[in-house]
């Protein structure tokens, strides 16, 4: 179950990396705002900063998830540490995603994308 957790938690925070990128890094792009119901360059850069500093905010839960994920091979009070590490962050991403979800229908599929992998983590952590 521990090897379970670290995968599945690993996936969820790699998902929030890349959501990091399209956010902080690439959020300028076409391809890349229309992904997010923008539809006019115009109101991309309107919200840019805003998507920049939610794309750091998922980089850190990601970084925060990973550093977990590590710490939870090793034993005694590192792994403790991973463990509480893995469950806080997987925990935010959950809740993150049914926030997602709630903001209405046309968000639901990036809810899950973002929902499920972070949840199936947590729950695999918590029983480690």
């Amino acid at each position: 179950m521990l090897i379970a957790a670290q995968i599945v938690a690993t996936v969820a925070a790699l998902l929030h990396v890349v959501f990091f990128l399209f956010e902080s890094v690439l959020w300028m792009r076409p391809a890349v705002y229309g992904r997010f119901g923008i539809a006019s360059r115009g109101e991309a850069e309107t919200i840019r900063t805003m998507a920049y500093n939610q794309g750091f905010y998922n980089l850190a839960l990601a970084v925060g998830v990973l550093v977990g994920v590590v710490l939870l091979a090793q034993s005694g009070s590192a792994f403790t540490a991973g463990k509480t590490a893995v469950i806080f962050g997987t925990a935010c991403m959950s809740i993150a995603g049914v926030v997602l979800a709630s903001t209405g229908p046309s968000y639901r599929r990036s809810a899950a994308l973002q929902f499920f992998p972070a949840a199936v983590a947590l729950v695999l952590a918590s029983a480690a």
